[in-house]
C-alpha cells in the first residue's frame, strides 16, 4: 500500500494559458478513500488522470509513497483505473477480462484462475465467470471492471466516475458495495465524481475543486458543518445552502423582521456593511401561523418525501426577490401559495464574506 502526494501539481494544456490544475496540494494517506469533486470542467478528472500518466504534468510533483512518478509511464505505476464506460473487450469471457493485465504480465494460468476467482468471490461474480460481458447488466459490468482492478492488487486505486451510467437505485446499492471493498482491501483510492451525495458518503476526506484551484480538503462531516467559502457552502448538501445576503444589525443579522445573532467575531471580520448568511433548509425554525416574525417565504412548490417535506419558495430579502428551500415535517405540509415565516435556529447559521466569499464564523 502506499501514500499519495500531488505536491503543487500543475497541468496546463497546449494552447491555453489557463492551467486545467493549478498547484494542487494534497497529501493522501495509505490506504485512505479520498473523492475529488465539483462541478464539470473543474480538473477533477485532469487530477486523477495526472497520477495515473495519462496526463502531462507541467509543474510541481506526483509521489506515490516515496517515489516520485511525476514522469514515469502509467505501466510503472503501480496503479489500476476504473473507468465510467467499463472497458471491457466485448469477444472475452468475465474472467478472461479480469485476467487480462496478468496475463500480459506473464502470471502462470493457475495463479491467474486463483485470483480471478478470489476476486470474483468477493464480488458476486462467481456464477457469471464464463459469461460475455453483453450478457451481463450494467452493475455487473462495473463489478467485472473492478475485479479487473482488485486482481493486479495495485498501490492505488483510480477511479473515475465509475458509476454515472448506472440508474439512481444500482448507483446507491454500487456505492455501497464499492466503500466496504475499499475498507476491506485497504487499498489507497482516489475517486472522481461530480455528484456530490457521492462524495458525503463514500469518501474519508472529501477535496472540492473549482476552476482547477483547491478549495477545501475535509472530512464529510467537517466540509457540511465548517464550509471553508461560498462555494463550497453552496457546492456540498442536498439540496444546497440557502445563500442571503443580510444587513449586519446590532447584535447580529436582520433577517426579515428579526434579528439573528451570530458570532461577534465574524461581524468585527466583515469589511462589507452586509455579510452572506448561510442557512442550511433542516436549519430553518417555522414560527407559527399568526407570527409575523423572522422571513416570510411564499410556498411555490412543496416535495414530499414522506417523513419530511422540502418546501420550495420565494421571500423578498433587501428588496429582491430570492428563492429559498425549508424543510418541514411530512406530518404538517404547507399549502402551495400559503405563506411561512421561517427564523435560522440560532447556532446553525454560516456568515461568510459578501465580497470575499471567505468563510467568517468558526
Amino acid at each position: 500500500m502506499a501514500t499519495v502526494t500531488f505536491d503543487k501539481a500543475t497541468r496546463i494544456y497546449p494552447g491555453s494559458t489557463k492551467p486545467a490544475v493549478d498547484a494542487l496540494e494534497i497529501d493522501i494517506a495509505d490506504g485512505e478513500f479520498l473523492v475529488l469533486v465539483g462541478p464539470s470542467g473543474c480538473g477533477k478528472s485532469t487530477s486523477l488522470r495526472m497520477l495515473a500518466g495519462l496526463e502531462d504534468v507541467n509543474g510541481g510533483a506526483i509521489r506515490i509513497g516515496d517515489r516520485d512518478v511525476t514522469h514515469l509511464p502509467p505501466k510503472d505505476r503501480d496503479i489500476a483505473m476504473v473507468f465510467q464506460n467499463y472497458a471491457l473487450y466485448p469477444h472475452m469471457t468475465v474472467a478472461d477480462n479480469m485476467g487480462f493485465a496478468l496475463k500480459i504480465a506473464g502470471v502462470n494460468k493457475a495463479e491467474i484462475r486463483q485470483k480471478v476467482e478470489e476476486a470474483a468471490k468477493i464480488l458476486d461474480l462467481t456464477e457469471y465467470l464464463d459469461r460475455k460481458p453483453k450478457a451481463l447488466s450494467g452493475g455487473q459490468r462495473q463489478r467485472v471492471a473492478m475485479g479487473r482492478a482488485i486482481v493486479r492488487e495495485p498501490q492505488v486505486f483510480l477511479m473515475d466516475e465509475p458509476l454515472s451510467n448506472l440508474d439512481a437505485k444500482l448507483r446507491v446499492s454500487t456505492r455501497t458495495q464499492i466503500a466496504s471493498l475499499q475498507r476491506r482491501l485497504g487499498i489507497t483510492t482516489v475517486y472522481v465524481t461530480h455528484d456530490q451525495v457521492e462524495a458525503l458518503t463514500m469518501g474519508d476526506r472529501v477535496a472540492v475543486l473549482k476552476d482547477g484551484l483547491l478549495q477545501q480538503v475535509d472530512t464529510p462531516r467537517n466540509m457540511y458543518d465548517r464550509p471553508a467559502n461560498l462555494f463550497v457552502a453552496g457546492f456540498i448538501g442536498s439540496p444546497a445552502m440557502n445563500l442571503v445576503e443580510v444587513p449586519i444589525a446590532d447584535g447580529g443579522v436582520k433577517f426579515g423582521k428579526s434579528v439573528v445573532p451570530v458570532q461577534r467575531d465574524a461581524l468585527s471580520a466583515a469589511t462589507d456593511k452586509t455579510v452572506t448568511v448561510g442557512v442550511r433548509p433542516e436549519h430553518f425554525d417555522v414560527a407559527g401561523a399568526d407570527s409575523d416574525q423572522g422571513l416570510a417565504v411564499v410556498v411555490n412548490v412543496v416535495e414530499e418525501l414522506g417523513s419530511d417535506a422540502f418546501v420550495y419558495g420565494t421571500a423578498t430579502v433587501g428588496g429582491e426577490s430570492k428563492d429559498l428551500v425549508v424543510r418541514v415535517g411530512g406530518r404538517n405540509v404547507p399549502e402551495k401559495g400559503s405563506t411561512l415565516h421561517v427564523v435560522p435556529r440560532a447556532g446553525e447559521t454560516h456568515v461568510f464574506s459578501t465580497s470575499t466569499g471567505a468563510r467568517l464564523s468558526d
